[in-house]
């Protein structure tokens, strides 16, 4: 891909090889954090962090996060600063943050970069596939694999002249922009459809008829009346008549957070009269294990047995049973939470409650938040594009 130590595309009025650096020479200090359990303290305004802190380029500080006594914090202080880049090193290996003089503690699995000078052309070089692949590949340990300090102060980083890193850092960091701008939009944009469909759903917003007038009261009514509910069986692998067909085979694996609509799968099955064949627009719930995983079945599909369907009748609309459900999962969720496996079958399944308007009432619920999915979806597509721009950059733009 490239020639020598040059990388494939470059800004103009660049040339010449690029260094190669040692990481250790680069920082004046590397390091990780505390080996060993810190002294709590609910008190205190310093959090404890690990790598699973350390989320899209930043420190990420949650409810979970304990907080530590000041006494220890000073006594392992590691002098953090503007320059400072942090790596997790064990679980999920390779995650990058910038520090930003948040009020943090470091645990043993996060490792600390305090370079000599501005950082960010050596927080984009982490991203890049080079460096990380070299840090897989050096991992140490059996179980729970480790990236060791010796191995970050050996790591080879490609350097060009500081001009030609100002450039390169400035046009990915207002890339990087661009992401979180998306990011927040989308994050806003789900915010907004969770409080909506409280609020449709509770009946504190309700929708007027053509002529202005209020639409019939709900009623109250159980899964089971408003269709059909189906549990999955999977065909029998031994044999093959039965593989390989034009028929989706959805199991939970198959089922994306943020897909209405079930587009593919990774298996397909022929027609059979031992199993049924879900009409188009069946909602499909995921009722063993990963409880509430749901969609809506694009194509004729069969699913495995983790799986209840429902196939809504005439009297009521598909995508607003879907919005209901969506909306109930949370407490669905509840009525598992202290089971080792959680099971809901078919019987108990068609027992939850759903509130169900008028036809033209439901309807127009479920076009209202249908407008909302296509946002948010729209968004989300432009997310990834964008995503996906800036690995193509990554990979072209360093030696």
């Amino acid at each position: 891909m490239n020639r020598g130590n040059v990388p494939q595309l470059r800004f103009p009025g660049f040339d010449g090889e690029w260094e190669e650096i040692k990481l250790g020479k680069l920082a004046h200090k590397i390091g990780d954090g505390l080996h060993g359990t810190p002294k709590y303290s609910d008190d205190s305004d310093i959090h404890f962090i690990n790598g699973n802190n350390l989320t899209n380029g930043k420190i990420e500080i949650t409810e979970k996060t304990k907080k530590v006594d000041y006494t220890i914090f000073t006594k392992n202080d590691k002098s953090l600063n503007e320059n400072t880049i942090l790596i997790s090193l064990n679980g999920t290996i390779g995650n990058i943050a910038k520090y930003n003089h948040e009020k943090v503690m470091l645990g043993k699995s996060v490792g600390y970069f305090n370079f000599k000078e501005n950082t960010d052309f050596y927080f984009h070089v982490f991203h890049t596939d080079k460096i990380q692949n070299f840090f897989i590949s050096e991992l140490t340990g059996s179980t729970i694999k480790n990236l060791s300090l010796k191995t970050l102060r050996e790591t080879i980083f490609p350097l060009p002249t500081l001009p030609e890193q100002q450039k390169i850092a400035s046009f990915l960091s207002a890339v990087d922009e661009k992401i979180q701008q998306l990011s927040r939009k989308k994050e806003l944009l789900e915010q907004y459809k969770k409080g909506v469909m409280q609020q449709l759903f509770s009946g504190k917003l309700r929708f007027k008829d053509e002529n202005g007038k209020d639409y019939p009261d709900w009623e109250m009514k159980k899964l089971g009346d408003v269709g059909k509910i189906v549990t999955g069986k999977t065909p029998s692998t031994n044999d093959s008549n039965l593989w390989d067909g034009e028929i989706q085979f959805i199991t939970p694996t198959d089922i994306k957070d943020d897909i209405k609509y079930q587009e593919n799968t990774a298996r397909y099955v022929k027609s059979s009269d031992k199993i049924k064949t879900l009409p188009i627009n069946s909602i499909i719930y995921t009722c063993i294990a990963s409880i509430g995983k749901m969609c809506i079945s694009k194509y004729p599909s069969i699913t495995n047995q983790q799986i209840n369907s429902l196939i809504v009748n005439e009297f009521n609309s598909f995508e607003y049973v879907y919005y209901w459900l969506f909306y109930l999962t949370p407490y669905i969720k509840t009525t598992q939470a202290n089971t080792t496996l959680p099971i809901i079958n078919k019987t108990d399944f068609s027992k939850f409650h759903i509130s169900i308007p008028s036809l033209p009432e439901q309807q127009k619920i479920a076009n209202f938040l249908s407008s909302i999915d296509t946002k948010i979806e729209n968004t989300n597509s432009e997310l990834e594009k964008t995503q996906g721009f800036k690995k193509g950059l990554l990979q072209k733009m360093f030696a």
